[in-house]
């Protein structure tokens, strides 16, 4: 009995222990994370920011997590963001990343890579879109790229972080008609409210984002969209692909864990990802932003964010944004 006794009581100080730490404690309902903390790499208003505060709907919705929490943190294309992750040592902790990270770390001369994170899901690819105000003069990509071969910084095309992949989806369009990438005065900026509000305020001539960021504005007439890059046309955005024009690219988005992590909590944050991704609530989150679901998740994710890596370098050298 007295032995009996001790292992309870050691039982019960495990139980106090994990539930004081929170990152790696399971809630009482039998299985759910206590405390999930998602990264935004970006400011508030942007495809990364929107994609965490889904997942937290999702996450919330579902009872996956007794809490769930969104910070922004902000700057260089994500990769401020991804150095603060390799400091982090909360097992219950998600960043948001993507192609937009892969290209900054390149023309960010990033210390802190993706490699050196723990790859958890793929979650989304979305299309690109090019708008332009709804009266500007442009009515075609081709007379935007026109303009851009006679005036050069003249004319300006606004989107996010410098070496996304907005900036290489206009460093490509211009190179598909033989335009020379000096020519491209590209405006970055790191959230796409900013973008957005630029656009609305004429302070630039075009902008480059995700579908999702730009369609509702384009839909209530305020932009109108010239084109954009997946492989079909897109339901949200009644315009042509850039096929015409032999330029394809798609902006996929995913999660990522602190290097640091234990083999038991990437099992317990891909289980919690793969359980929101089944939900009804998540689902419900890639309609109402128009997302394409793209869910992969172990060895083929970090397969696949692998060679993201290693095609980006030489797609940024192509179009001069990186040496």
């Amino acid at each position: 009995m007295g032995t009996g006794w001790r292992r309870a009581v050691a039982v019960a100080a495990a139980g106090l222990v994990l539930a004081g730490c929170g990152q790696s404690a399971k809630s009482a309902d039998g299985g759910s994370i206590a405390k999930l903390e998602i990264m935004a790499p970006a400011d508030p208003g942007g495809g990364w920011d929107q994609t965490a505060r889904a997942m937290q709907a999702a996450v919330s919705g579902a009872k996956l997590a007794n809490s769930v929490q969104v910070s922004n943190v902000g700057g260089a294309g994500g990769t401020v963001g991804l150095q603060k992750l390799t400091s982090e040592r909360s097992e219950s902790f998600l960043m948001i990343t993507g192609l937009v990270m892969v290209g900054a770390v390149e023309t960010n001369a990033s210390k802190a890579r993706l490699e050196e994170t723990t790859p958890i899901a793929r979650l989304t690819a979305e299309d690109e879109v090019v708008v332009v105000p709804a009266d500007s003069p442009h009515k075609t990509i081709e007379d935007l790229l026109n303009a851009v071969n006679e005036k050069g910084k003249g004319v300006s095309i606004t989107g996010g972080s410098a070496g996304g992949t907005d900036h290489i989806l206009a460093g490509l369009l211009l190179k598909a008609k033989n335009i020379d990438t000096a020519k491209l005065n590209y405006v970055p900026y790191s959230g796409g409210g900013e973008s957005l509000a630029a656009l609305l305020g004429k302070k630039v001539d075009a902008g480059i984002s995700g579908v999702g960021e730009y369609k509702e504005q384009i839909k209530a007439g305020k932009l109108r969209a010239l084109g954009t890059s997946g492989p079909n046309p897109n339901p949200d955005v009644n315009a042509p692909t850039f096929k015409g024009l032999g330029v394809e690219l798609i902006n996929w988005r995913g999660v990522v864990a602190p290097a640091s992590i234990s083999a038991e909590a990437k099992l317990r944050l891909t289980k919690l990802v793969t359980d929101m991704h089944a939900s009804e609530q998540w689902q419900e989150e890639l309609k109402k932003k128009g997302w394409t679901d793209t869910f992969l998740t172990g060895t083929e994710f970090s397969t696949f964010m692998f060679k993201e890596i290693g095609r980006v370098k030489p797609a940024l050298q192509d179009i001069g944004l990186v040496k």
